[in-house]
């Protein structure tokens, strides 16, 4: 090898992913101790986002708002330099431009999630290949997670007390690093090559889009050969309704405002916040900018610490406190990061208990492993499948609950109390529904949908993991009254309730005809209708108490069964059996019935929560793997679960 290549200085190809920052990002700082003679902060559109993973405008926009600002950062920097966007998947991309761009380095931040972590192997073997070194660094989580797992003996984190001790064998949480002043020219970037088209699949954000998806049909540089960013337009989808922007910036000074209020910050509770506070919300709705990387959650962490210890007396503590939450966000993200792909599932996961709610997922074989498939399930029964899209809908006859779900729809995100309600009502607190269906809306919806966190806290909410006091229960009705008794919040979201009596805004059905004709209101019809017409709210969808009490015996049969996710019974069906045998009535194929009498074909009919008209076989007779596993792993009792009512079986 000549001296002069010897001594050639770096060419590096920055990955931005889910890290759209410059402020205490170790693996940008990894770039730049590399002296690199050229630096590339590229950006690639990946197939697999863009069509496989269920996301509303209202998220598209937030990560177009994070980029937008990035790139603005990056510029200011260097007015050579932006955030350059490529429109290909990283697997087929970077071999190519490994040789075009005659790169050296490959610097990215590490993921947790099962395909990412497929999708980088596949991008470091092909670097290898072309003899390109890659440097990465952890970044999202406090800790480094596959690190939490070494130190938990190889197992997923099921409580925040396992998490704080391997936390405390690997030693303290990294302060943040700041961001760089400079950053070097990008070189030349030429694309002379085919661009290869993102592959023949089902479209999950079909139903979102309003006009001609046009993402990877104007070349690998964009329209205009520039690597803009993309925009709604591009991507065929109509304007965001959230009022929520992203950004770096905006996170910065979102969180100087947070932390200027000492005695919030110091003494948070989340337990203590309203889920029906609004303009403005009762918590940080920073939850957003960390799941796109445009804040650190270490900076997020040191800031609080540094609050609290300045505070002293009084101050708050986890798991109630700001620092709580983020430890709560590292639990889930280092549990994924054990479990892997089942981590997202009932099926094949050691760690999930197996309940036969109403409404299972269908599967395939993805060669990742068997796999639920997005939004597609089973109508075991109809009855079932009704509560569900009216859950979905926010036309419940619930009001609280309804306000919640159009809130979600609208702006994308909802108080994480709200969301504890509504996901308990979908599973075990009324509707018996899989909590895979809540998980599949809330991904589609949620601006801070995080796979990591939102399968564990369906799995939270459901008690098929991380917490077992299935017993406690929130009240459509109670819940919402110990935070906002005249119902504002309901007035807001539900306008056709806006002038109902204060004494019946949460049970409407229980109001006399002359309280509803004063406020103009008619109870009828399911809601599902498209023109319900002005005034007319849904009929209430059960009895609560009734539900309760049929959910919690199928829930205490089903905890004394103890089946998990990766037992052969759950996944050969002889658990309908078991629970045949132990008397149980409200279960998949049985129960939560309109009184058809094929709602108990087990068999059932095929949906999906997009209306669209796929549909993918399930994989009968499915092998998986056993994992070693604690039954006892979830918590006895969660930091909410003093607001929450208690029932006895």
């Amino acid at each position: 090898m000549s001296k002069s290549v010897t001594m050639a200085k770096p060419r590096v190809i920055y990955w931005f992913r889910t890290d759209l920052r410059l402020h205490d990002s170790p693996s940008l700082k990894a770039a730049l101790d590399l002296q690199p003679e050229v630096l590339w902060p590229i950006f690639t559109w990946d197939p697999h986002y863009v069509y496989s993973v269920k996301a509303s405008p209202n998220r598209w926009q937030y990560l177009l708002d994070c980029q937008e600002d990035l790139s603005d950062s990056i510029r200011r920097l260097n007015p050579k330099s932006k955030l350059f966007v490529l429109r290909e998947a990283p697997q087929t991309l970077f071999p190519k431009l490994f040789v075009a761009w005659r790169v050296t380095h490959l610097v990215f931040e590490r993921d947790t999630d099962a395909y990412a972590r497929e999708r980088d192997k596949a991008v470091i073997d092909a670097a290898r290949k072309a003899g390109v070194e890659v440097v990465t660094r952890y970044g999202r989580t406090l800790w480094d997670s596959d690190q939490v797992v070494a130190k938990n003996g190889g197992q997923p984190t099921m409580s925040i007390a396992q998490l704080q001790a391997a936390g405390y064998k690997i030693g303290e949480i990294p302060k943040p690093i700041s961001a760089p002043k400079h950053l070097p020219d990008p070189g030349e970037m030429p694309v002379d090559f085919d661009q290869e088209q993102a592959p023949e699949t089902v479209d999950l954000n079909a139903t979102h889009r309003s006009k001609t998806d046009k993402t990877f049909r104007s070349g690998i540089a964009g329209p205009n050969g520039d690597f803009a960013i993309e925009t709604l337009e591009e991507l065929g989808f109509p304007a965001a309704t959230t009022p929520h922007r992203g950004g770096e910036t905006l996170a910065l000074e979102q969180l100087d405002k947070i932390m200027a209020d000492e005695k919030y910050a110091a003494t948070f509770r989340k337990p203590k916040t309203s889920p029906a506070a609004f303009e403005p919300q009762s918590t940080t709705l920073l939850s957003p900018h960390m799941h796109f990387g445009a804040l650190s959650p270490r900076l997020f962490y040191w800031r609080a610490r540094e609050v609290v210890e300045r505070y002293g007396k009084g101050a708050s503590t986890p798991p109630e406190s700001l620092t709580g939450q983020l430890l709560f966000r590292d639990m889930y993200f280092a549990a994924q990061a054990a479990i892997g792909q089942p981590y997202t599932q009932t099926l094949n996961n050691s760690h999930v208990r197996f309940i036969p709610w109403h409404l299972p997922s269908e599967h395939v074989d993805t060669g990742r492993g068997t796999s639920a498939v997005s939004g597609e399930y089973y109508i075991d029964s109809p009855q079932a499948d009704e509560w569900f899209r009216r859950w979905r809908a926010g036309v419940t006859g619930f009001p609280f609950v309804d306000a919640l779900m159009r809130q979600l729809r609208i702006e994308g995100w909802i108080h994480h109390l709200g969301r504890h309600m509504v996901a308990c009502f979908l599973t075990r607190g009324g509707c018996y529904v899989h909590w895979e269906r809540g998980a599949d809306v809330f991904e589609e919806l949620l601006l801070d949908h995080e796979p990591a966190s939102n399968a564990g806290n369906w799995q939270w909410l459901s008690c098929t993991a991380f917490f077992s006091q299935y017993y406690r229960c929130y009240s459509p009705v109670a819940f919402g009254q110990k935070w906002d008794k005249n119902g504002d919040f309901i007035r807001k979201w539900v306008p056709e309730l806006k002038d109902l009596d204060a004494k019946y805004i949460y049970e409407p059905w229980k109001a006399p005809r002359g309280a509803l004709e004063r406020a103009g209101v008619r109870i009828e019809g399911n809601g599902l209708s498209n023109d319900p017409g002005d005034g007319v709210y849904p009929k209430v969808m059960f009895d609560f108490q009734e539900r309760k009490r049929v959910c919690m015996s199928a829930m205490k049969r089903a905890f004394s069964i103890g089946l998990h996710g990766d037992d052969e019974a759950a996944k050969d069906g002889t658990w309908k059996e078991l629970f045949e045998k132990a008397g149980e009535t409200e279960m998949e194929g049985v129960g939560g019935s309109d009184g058809d009498e094929d709602a108990d074909d087990t068999e059932g009919e095929h949906a999906d929560d997009a209306d669209h008209e796929s549909r993918r076989p399930v994989i009968k007779g499915r092998d998986g793997g056993k994992h070693a596993r604690n039954r006892s792993d979830a918590a006895k009792e969660g930091p909410m679960d003093r607001h929450v009512k208690k029932f006895k079986v």
